[in-house]
């Protein structure tokens, strides 16, 4: 079984902000695998599919970003879930708009979502698929940042880039997710 959780905030406000990155990913997976019905279950909104013939779980945390570790923590737990069979998909302040990055572990890097899934899960052994939203401009805070919708030519570049994340999550449920970094992760530049 697997656990693809997307990161982000509850409620109309904050839907397709730069902080919703996961919830729009898990979206896309779920109207691409024609998913009909999510149940209200262990501090999360959780749908169940089947693809490739296994089990997966599509998440989103109700607890908002800083704490959605206590909801995947607890659902992980309920279903003993291996760390590598976890696929976190988040924002990153760190990548420029629209890059995306996949890694098998890591710090949080300063992302709340992150620290707490760390903290709940006890270790950074877990997949992330992470999706650039750059830093600030124009004098906004980081907060004001990643609460905001994308504008101008980031828009292009976010949406492209959550519909690159979903493929690439669906090569790693099918190839593993090495495959899928391989296939996905931007190339360094000789």
């Amino acid at each position: 079984m697997k656990i693809i959780a997307g990161l982000g905030n509850p409620g109309k406000e904050y839907e397709h902000t730069r902080h919703n990155m996961g919830f729009d990913v898990i979206d896309i997976l779920a109207d691409r695998w024609k998913v009909a019905s999510w149940k209200k279950d262990m501090k999360a909104d959780i749908a169940t599919v089947i693809v490739g013939g296994e089990k997966v779980l599509l998440v989103k945390p109700l607890t908002y970003m800083n704490l959605s570790g206590e909801a995947v923590g607890a659902i992980a737990k309920y279903y003993k879930v291996d760390l590598d069979d976890i696929f976190i998909i988040c924002d990153d302040l760190d990548l420029p708009p629209g890059k995306t990055r996949i890694r098998k572990k890591g710090s949080a890097g300063g992302h709340n979502g992150i620290k707490s899934l760390i903290a709940c899960l006890g270790s950074e052994a877990f997949n992330r698929f992470r999706i650039g939203v750059g830093h600030p401009k124009d004098g906004h805070t980081v907060i004001e940042h990643v609460l905001q919708r994308p504008y101008g030519e980031d828009i292009e570049l976010i949406e492209a880039a959550k519909i690159h994340t979903a493929d690439s999550i669906e090569d790693a449920l099918a190839h593993g997710v090495d495959h899928a970094m391989n296939a996905f992760n931007p190339k360094k530049k000789k």
